[in-house]
């Protein structure tokens, strides 16, 4: 059996999920960058509802899509689904300053707690299907998320350009 194109598509990101090595890295990176081109285009005050919007518009259809894939490859969590990636990555570029810096330390900080998975994150692995797909990098990126505002407001490491 085979996942629908749409599934197939969003939950590969295009492809993305393809790339090696790391395809979670690619995920992330590729999010970073769209981002980044598309927060460029959007007034400032606009960001942040932007980007909460699109996260819970990925996190929506990427469960949705995941669990496709994932019933049609016949594994858990196949590697080469990254939308979850998408989703916890945006969530931690949530209300941050729009500089390379910011996104830099975003990526890294998601990465980090997407590799290492503190609790919750592991334990949200075990919902089913794409849910447990997806959710866990959701709680990773709000992981980053909440250092990154920590290091923003409270140290003043990142600045707004």
């Amino acid at each position: 059996m085979r996942a629908p194109l749409w599934a197939t598509l969003t939950a590969t990101v295009f492809g993305t999920g393809y790339l090696r090595p790391g395809p979670g890295t690619w995920g992330s990176a590729v999010t970073v960058v769209l981002w980044g081109a598309l927060a460029y285009s959007v007034p400032s005050k606009l960001r942040t509802a932007l980007v909460i919007a699109l996260a819970v518009l990925v996190i929506v259809i990427g469960i949705a899509a995941a669990t496709q894939v994932c019933r049609a490859s016949g594994k858990k969590d196949p590697q080469f689904v990254v939308i979850d990636e998408v989703a916890g990555q945006l969530i931690a570029l949530i209300a941050v300053p729009f500089t390379w810096q910011s996104f830099l330390t975003g990526f890294i900080l998601f990465r980090a707690f997407d590799i290492i998975k503190p609790p919750p994150v592991r334990q949200l692995e075990c919902l089913p299907e794409g849910t447990g797909i997806v959710l866990d990098d959701v709680a990773a990126g709000i992981y980053a998320l909440l250092v990154m505002q920590i290091l923003f407001r409270f140290f003043h490491l990142l600045k707004y350009a």
